[in-house]
């Protein structure tokens, strides 16, 4: 609830002993301090990161029936049309919202934005025809375009994804130098034992080891962090991410 603050806030004031881990990701640890004045929650001061679990890009999505055969079509259509298109986001602020913000912004295209109450709602009145564009995380559309019922036009990574290989970057096509993925790891109130967060790190470390793991993951369209997966080497990129936005 609102915009992930409650439930990140409750996480913050938890027990410190090692039973109590928070999802953390992109939206609610690096894109809302600059999203909010108040923010009750400092990522960086109430939480121990104990490891980075998955990243995945996001895919912007059309409904099926879309005219314009590709992206650039769509920015230049917005271009001569201001607010004439909409895209969806499962929220102010979330993670679909900033991607497709900052997309536009970069593209110097004008999209009319419609925020809801999650991505299911989003995709009724995308599949019903009443929005057009929706830049979801990849995951969560892969299904959706699979089955045929959108058309996916670009995915936020610099790079394609494997699991969308005929679906060119944002950044590929041209129209704006994007390069955002959304990502998801666990975390823990500060005040956590030394002792435990190490056993915590060091269980998640070997869980990420897994073949097996990396490889429902990529069925899923997501990818197992590659680089450093420690505290101190996660502290460091949420810094960087937190700055980015």
């Amino acid at each position: 609830g609102a915009g992930t603050r409650v439930g990140t806030q409750s996480a913050a004031k938890a027990q410190a002993d090692g039973y109590t881990l928070m999802i953390g990701a992109l939206s609610n640890m690096a894109l809302n301090p600059g999203l909010y004045d108040n923010l009750p929650y400092d990522p960086i001061k109430d939480f121990k990161l104990v490891g980075m679990a998955v990243t995945w890009s996001y895919t912007l999505v059309a409904r099926k029936d879309l005219p314009m055969k590709d992206l650039k079509e769509v920015i230049a259509y917005a271009k001569a049309n201001p607010e004439k298109l909409t895209y969806a986001s499962a929220g102010m602020g979330s993670g679909q919202h900033i991607a497709s913000a900052v997309m536009l912004k970069l593209a110097d295209a004008k999209v009319t934005h419609v925020p809801y109450r999650g991505s299911q709602d989003a995709y009724q009145d995308i599949l019903g025809g009443r929005v057009v564009l929706f830049f979801d995380i990849s995951s969560a559309a892969k299904s959706q375009v699979d089955a045929g019922t959108v058309k996916a036009l670009a995915v936020s990574s610099k790079e394609r994804q494997p699991f969308h290989k005929d679906v060119p970057s944002v950044f590929e096509t041209g129209i704006a130098p994007l390069d955002m993925e959304s990502w998801f790891g666990l975390f823990a109130p500060a005040k956590i034992p030394p002792a435990t967060l190490d056993l915590l790190a060091k269980t998640v470390r070997k869980i990420l080891a897994e073949p097996a793991f990396a490889a429902r993951m990529q069925e899923l369209g997501g990818a197992v962090p590659t680089d450093a997966n420690t505290p101190t080497s996660i502290a460091a990129h949420l810094e960087r991410e937190s700055a980015d936005f």
